[in-house]
């Protein structure tokens, strides 16, 4: 899996082997065990995470214990935290590997040299902010005002592959609701004949 990125950017970005021959030193690669953490809550994100095999999960921790999870991040998914990453802020976020994992983790230097050698790397980068700020929103405007049936639907919908690699319970905090809760969802929608 180790060309993976190599192979996102060539068709995401169109930046040529050669191209990416010349950044890959300002590229760090790193494996994380399952529960290893590649961030955690209090320390600077210095670095962008690109997934190239396995799952990663963020989430913050409430002052009564309770996590509650932002993303899950599998195979060619970016992960990180912006505020702490481009203000310098303690993060207020973990981020954690669910299975074996490999990433790629790169800083703004990769970023400018990428946009130098290639400029449609500019206009990746830009269309990428722009898609996470979409989901982002859609994540909040589903969290105040869908129902749990639809945040599940919309999350099945989003990471269809992974609702047998993730546990109920992680979820469940994804959405929002008790476990108990959305295994009442799962049963009421297996009733519609719903292949859920």
């Amino acid at each position: 899996m180790a060309d993976q990125f190599k192979k996102y950017l060539a068709d995401k970005a169109m930046l040529s082997e050669d191209e990416f021959r010349e950044l890959e030193p300002f590229l760090t690669r790193k494996h994380f065990r399952p529960g290893e953490f590649v961030l955690l809550e209090g320390d600077v994100c210095k670095s962008h995470i690109f997934v190239e095999s396995g799952l990663l999960r963020s989430y913050s921790v409430d002052e009564a214990g309770k996590e509650h999870i932002l993303q899950f991040a599998p195979e060619n998914w970016f992960i990180g935290d912006r505020g702490s990453y481009y203000f310098g802020e303690p993060s207020q976020m973990n981020i954690q590997a669910i299975e074996p994992t490999d990433v790629v983790m790169f800083d703004q230097l990769f970023i400018e040299k990428a946009m130098c050698s290639n400029p449609s790397y500019g206009v990746f980068n830009e269309r990428l902010l722009q898609n996470h700020i979409r989901q982002l929103q859609g994540r909040i405007n589903l969290l105040l005002s869908a129902t749990a049936e639809q945040r599940y639907l919309h999350f099945i919908e989003t990471y269809f592959d992974l609702t047998f690699r993730i546990p109920q319970w992680m979820i469940a905090s994804y959405l929002g609701i008790t476990p108990e809760s959305l295994s009442r969802v799962r049963k009421d929608l297996a009733r519609k004949n719903q292949k859920v």
